[in-house]
């Protein structure tokens, strides 16, 4: 298959925005490990269920409701790096995308990074439902580096509140 036509060549394997929050990594690790809470800062995300209560840690399961316009669709995802103060990820069982955070100190608070990994590549299903619903590879795409940067301006806002 040519790559001009297969999606899976489109596929930019890491996606990452950064940005400085005048706050403690203590802080901002309170806010972007507390997954329900998601919704708040990201356009895409709905809501989030932590499946079975309890705290967030390596291995929590979480049920996730996405929206985008009119669309709506779950997932389903498994915490799978988790070190407090410095890294959570998400491993999205759907389309097997990983998402996370990364904080490092600074001299004037944390540097968040936020990324979106697919060392597994993206799942068939995905892929189809991106090129028929959400305008192709390229596009959606751009959609999520636009959402990714909200996000962290979300964080950010309320980390320094």
């Amino acid at each position: 298959m040519s790559t001009s036509t297969d999606p899976s060549a489109q596929i930019e394997p890491l996606l990452e925005e950064t940005i400085e929050v005048a706050a403690t990594p203590a802080t901002v690790w309170s806010l972007v490990s507390d997954l329900p809470r998601m919704a708040q800062w990201s356009p895409q995300v709905v809501k989030t269920f932590v499946r079975g209560g309890g705290p967030v840690e390596l291995g929590t399961r979480t049920f996730n409701i996405n929206r985008r316009g009119l669309l709506v669709w779950p997932t389903q995802a498994k915490v799978v790096r988790f070190d407090p103060h410095t890294e959570i990820a998400v491993r999205i069982k759907d389309n097997f995308t990983i998402w996370s955070f990364t904080l490092e100190p600074t001299g004037t608070g944390t540097r968040i990074t936020q990324r979106r990994e697919t060392p597994d590549g993206i799942s068939s299903i995905s892929l189809k439902l991106t090129a028929a619903v959400m305008g192709g590879q390229t596009k959606f795409t751009g959609e999520l580096r636009a959402g990714m940067r909200q996000t962290l301006e979300r964080i950010k806002a309320e980390a320094e509140a």
